[in-house]
């Protein structure tokens, strides 16, 4: 057995700490995504490309990990991001995503790499960036074909 039999390349679930469940659960709604059935009163779950997006209070994060929750930094040293087909997507994303009650971070330009992007933050500050990379092609099920 490999490494990658035992500890598969994927990512799964990521969760967020919010400080007010159904503030956030509105916002990513009104983004367009639909909430699981699966979800309940305590965690919100949105289904996505191919991975699960988990909406979670974050005192109760922390607690589950058994870490202190200490507060919430400005910058906690991830994004997040959504890559789409061009840069009239991503514009048209960011749309969305203000109209929804996001903050632009830093609008959408042209990168040094060849591509688009832009930042915005959710109502938690949690920070997606929104990219046309055209060095990156989709599957025909949306997702990153990078092999």
């Amino acid at each position: 057995m490999t490494a990658t039999d035992e500890f598969p390349a994927r990512i799964s679930i990521v969760t967020l700490g919010v400080s007010d469940l159904d503030r956030s659960a509105g916002f990513y709604e009104r983004l367009g995504w639909r909430r699981s059935a699966k979800s309940s009163p305590e965690i919100v779950w949105f289904r996505t490309a191919d991975s699960v997006l988990g909406l979670f209070p974050y005192e109760e994060l922390a607690a589950d990990a058994g870490v202190p929750a200490t507060g919430e930094p400005s910058f906690r040293g991830v994004t997040l991001a959504v890559n789409l087909e061009s840069p009239e997507r991503v514009d048209a994303a960011l749309k969305v995503a203000v109209e929804a009650g996001a903050t632009v971070v830093k609008p959408p330009a042209a990168t040094s790499w060849g591509g688009y992007s832009g930042y915005f933050e959710d109502p938690d500050g949690h920070l997606w960036e929104l990219a046309h990379n055209p060095f990156f092609p989709f599957t025909e099920t949306g997702q990153l074909d990078l092999a």
